[in-house]
Formats: structure tokens, sequence, C-alpha cells
């Protein structure tokens, strides 16, 4: 028995220490199989998921290296139960490949005939299938490719794809460093990528997700389309690769709202691929337009249902997807790996901090207290209305301005969800406020205002969520969010993580409603920071605005 920070229990949970001296080793070294569940002040607990461990198999880790693990740090002996688990789930990983045939094309291969049996006998599996070669080979249509994966998955046998990708058609790319030069970690993740064909790579917001993908471009060499949230990003990818490739404006198309050009690096937003009219997605054609070779998913936790199904129809094409958490509050993470690839490369926020990359940062969650008769509503307010009252308290906004009076010198974002919310704090802070009905034009003339420093601060709302390079700006206010939603809470704190020209700490602050659903949200939300290693102190309002500090860690 050692004096380890982790204990294993047979019901697959992992709890973690946080106070003892090796906890953030052990942090580090669960990480690529074990996924947070909770994270409260001393003890977080970790969960073993089949997905989890599939990815960890998929990014090269064996079953021996997982239980070597929990037995280094364990503190109490490993339940042997568990043990034997752990390397049966992952042993499930590649009993099934998906290969190219010379004689046959694509084909369904088994290393172990039972389980190609068992499959065989399912009925969803089996229409996907065609003729049996032999006893371990069955033919597989190439439409089927990415349906197959989705089905073993959800069955328990998932399958390693090594059929192969097209090459598409070829376009030369290649880095102009002159000015610049790529980071260790984003090569590493650039080739881990490129050595496993398609699959994600997971790093911090501010982290140069945009350098990975041009990386992965260069090594293609091929026509690319590129998958992004919303026009201002297509713009802000459109910059990156004019400033860091060779490519010219000429290359570059936008298909967009706005633009519809399709050139041999294509960016195009979710929204208008998705765009539906008369039960026809009329865009989705641009997945066809070209032999394109390589696609870049950015912001891959957010892919809509509709691009999962296109997808699953292009999976002889390399798929790249990129995103600061694999986190997806519809539960389908089996999706994105069966469908985009599994985790290839996944670098820990405070890891990339420490090498000074991304800004560190101080997350507070500032609590405030409803008057009698706002409690009084809440409490007889309908459930579905329950949220809008407590993350819209009118007592924010004295909790804002106070915030904004302590940071005289830093460039600050207020987010929140609720609009009438945003345009009553823009009043009262005498600010610019962007939303979804901001046209593109505006929002880019005041994020450029905004980076020249001439506007200190904006009102925002969620469509600052993602993929909108703020370098200088140095706090964020949380006002309210997508309810309980992790992957947002760490895309929000992403804005403030660029590193600041001086070094200086960002601040997250989340303001919210003591008693009600907003403050049971706030600690879901938190969840996903909390397995990076970040913190939330906890401030009472009142004393945050009288000066006195916090109150509690």
């Amino acid at each position: 028995m050692t004096d380890g920070p982790l204990i294993v229990q047979s019901d697959k949970t992992l709890l973690l220490e946080v106070d003892h001296k090796d906890a953030p080793e052990c942090r580090k070294a669960i990480a690529p199989f074990a996924e947070l569940e909770r994270a409260p002040e001393h003890i977080h607990t970790y969960r073993l998921t089949p997905l989890g461990l599939w990815n960890a198999r998929a990014a090269g880790h064996d079953a021996e290296q997982v239980v070597d693990t929990l037995l280094r740090y364990s503190r109490y002996q490993v339940p042997h139960a568990l043990l034997v688990d752990v390397a049966e789930t992952m042993a499930r990983y590649g009993r099934l490949q998906l290969a190219n045939d010379p004689a046959h094309g694509l084909v369904l291969q088994a290393i172990d005939t039972a389980v190609l049996e068992e499959v065989l006998r399912s009925k969803k599996v089996a229409p996907m299938l065609g003729n049996r070669i032999d006893e371990t080979t069955v033919l597989v249509h190439p439409s089927e490719r990415g349906h197959l994966k989705q089905a073993l998955v959800k069955l328990g046998w998932p399958a390693e794809d090594v059929a192969g990708y097209v090459d598409g058609e070829r376009h030369a790319i290649a880095l102009n460093t002159a000015e610049w030069q790529p980071r260790n970690y984003q090569t590493e993740a650039a080739e881990g990528f490129w050595h496993g064909g398609s699959g994600v790579v997971v790093l911090p917001c501010g982290a140069g997700k945009t350098i990975v993908g041009t990386l992965a471009m260069s090594l293609a060499q091929a026509t690319t389309l590129i998958l992004v949230t919303n026009t201002v990003s297509a713009r802000q990818w459109r910059e990156e690769l004019l400033r860091r490739t060779t490519l010219t404006a000429d290359e570059i198309g936008e298909y967009s709202g706005a633009k519809k050009e399709i050139r041999p690096v294509t960016i195009a937003t979710y929204q208008v691929m998705t765009t539906k009219r008369q039960g026809i997605y009329p865009h989705l054609e641009v997945f066809d337009s070209r032999d394109w070779g390589l696609i870049i998913y950015d912001e891959v936790h957010l892919l809509p249902a509709p691009i999962f199904r296109f997808t699953a129809d292009i999976q002889s094409r390399r798929r790249l997807g990129l995103t600061a958490t694999l986190v997806r509050e519809d539960g389908r993470e089996s999706d994105v790996f069966s469908l985009i690839g599994p985790k290839r490369y996944d670098a820990p926020w405070k890891d990339i901090e420490a090498q000074g990359y991304i800004a560190p940062a101080e997350c507070v969650e500032v609590r405030i207290s409803l008057p009698d008769a706002d409690r009084m509503a809440y409490s007889v307010a309908e459930p579905e209305d329950r949220y809008r009252l407590a993350a819209s308290a009118h007592q924010k906004i004295a909790v804002v301005e106070g915030i904004v009076a302590q940071h005289p010198d830093e460039q600050i974002l207020v987010i929140g969800q609720f609009l009438d919310q945003l345009a009553e704090l823009g009043e009262h802070l005498d600010a610019p406020v962007i939303t979804g009905d901001t046209s593109v034009k505006e929002r880019e003339r005041l994020f450029n205002a905004f980076r020249a420093g001439d506007i200190r601060l904006l009102v925002v709302s969620k469509v600052a969520n993602f993929s909108i390079d703020l370098p200088e700006a140095a706090v964020a206010i949380q006002v309210s969010g997508s309810f309980a939603s992790r992957q947002e809470e760490a895309q929000r704190l992403g804005r403030i993580l660029r590193p600041k020209g001086d070094g200086r700490t960002a601040h997250f602050y989340s303001v919210v409603t003591r008693d009600t659903n907003d403050a049971d949200f706030a600690q879901h939300r938190q969840r996903f920071l909390a397995e990076q290693g970040y913190s939330y102190s906890i401030v009472d309002a009142d004393d945050l605005l009288n000066g006195s500090g916090r109150t509690a860690h």
C-alpha cells in the first residue's frame, strides 16, 4: 500500500485527492483515459468509460500502461475485477478492422471470428455489409464506412479504420515562416493527426488551433474544405492562412450567407451548410464540389447533426477536428470518435500555460442574493422560467459595474445569454453590444476597435463563445450562459487566455445567483476547467463591492 493521491473503486470511479503532493502528476497521467465527473474542492471524481479507454487505445496507449498508472498512484489495492475489465475493454478496439483489400475494395476484417459472427447478427449492422468473402472478411460498401463505424461503437466493438484515404486534388500549400515559427506542441499535434490519418486535436483556446490546421494543410498539399462556426471566424481563418502560408487571396474562397465561392481552399460556415429548404440541405453539395484532400472541422464539439450525417458519407477523406474540449452536452462524443476520428493529441491547459503560451488565469465566482420579493417570484415561477429569472437578476448589474471599476486599465468582455439583460448592461456600462443580430461588418469594426485599444469594454452574447481572436482581452465577466454547458465555460475563459504583452494574469468572473438553479448550473459548468487544473475562488458580491476580498476558496 502506498500513500498515493488516487482511490480506485470497483464501480470504475477514481477519486483524486486534490491537495496531495502527487495530485498534479496523477491528474496528467490519468487524463488520456479517465473522464472528470465532479470537481468539488478536495476530492475530484473521474470515471473510466469505454469511450475514454478506446480513445486512449487509438492514441497509442495500451492496457498495460493504464493498469500501471492506476497501480502506481492508487492509495489502496486496486480491485482486480476493474483491472481485468480495463484490459478487456481496451482489447475490444481493433478486433475488427476496416481495410482496403486489393481485390475486393473496402472490407471488414476480424482478428476474432466470433466477434464478426456477433456483429453480423446485429439487425443494425447486417444491412451495411455485403457478401462474406471468407471466414474473417466481409465486403463493405464504401458509402457505409462511417455509418458502420458508428453502429459498431454502439455495439461495443469499435473498428479500427486502416482503409486509408484518397489523396484528393493536389494543391501546393507551403508555410511562410519568415516572421513566425510553429511551436513544438503545434508541430506534434499536426504530425500526430497526419500519422493517424484522421482524428481530433484538443488544444486550449488561444494555443493556436488554427496553426495546427495550417500545418496539417502543408502536410496534405491538397485542396482543403474548412468548416467554421460563423462568418467572423471564416474571415479570421482567411487572414491567418494569408499570413502564415504561401496561399494567395484568389486561392481561398468563402462559402457563407454572404458569399458562395468554391476555390482550392474553401472556408464554409456550419450555419450555411445546415440551412434546410423544403426538407433538403441545398449547400451540402459543397462536400462534393471538389475532390477534397482534407476537411477541417473547427470547434468540432459544436458539430451540428446534419454535418454528422454527411461526414459519415465522406470517410475516404482525411478529417481533422479542432477543439478546446471534446465535451458535448448532447452526449454525442461517440459520434465524433467514430466519424471524425479518435483523439490524436491532447495538451493539458496548465502545461501550455507553464510554457508561457497562454496567460495564467484567476477564476472567481461572485455570488449575489435575491431580495425577498424576487426570491418569492423565483420560487413560484414555472420551472422553465426559473433560470432566466435567476440568471437575469437585476442585482448583477451593480456587481458587473463594480468589477469593471476594479479593472480600470484592462480590456473587458461582459458575456451573457439573454439579449434584454445584455442590452441593459450595455446602457449601464455605456458599452457597445454585439449579438447575433449585429451585422458581420459591424462586428468586425467593433472587434478591430477593441483589438486596437480604442474600445475598452464590449458586451457580447454567445457569438463570442468561439473562434474570436481578441489578444489583449484580460477580463471576462460572465453574467448568464447556456444552462450547464461545460464547453461554453471553457470557450469563454478561452477568450482571455491569449498571452498578454506584459505577462499579466487574466481574470474570469462568473456572477451567479445563490440558492437558485443558476448556482447549480454554475457548478456543472466549471467541471471541465477543474479537470484542467483551474479552481474558482468564491466571493460574496457585497464583499467584492466593499473591497473586502474573497471569502472562500
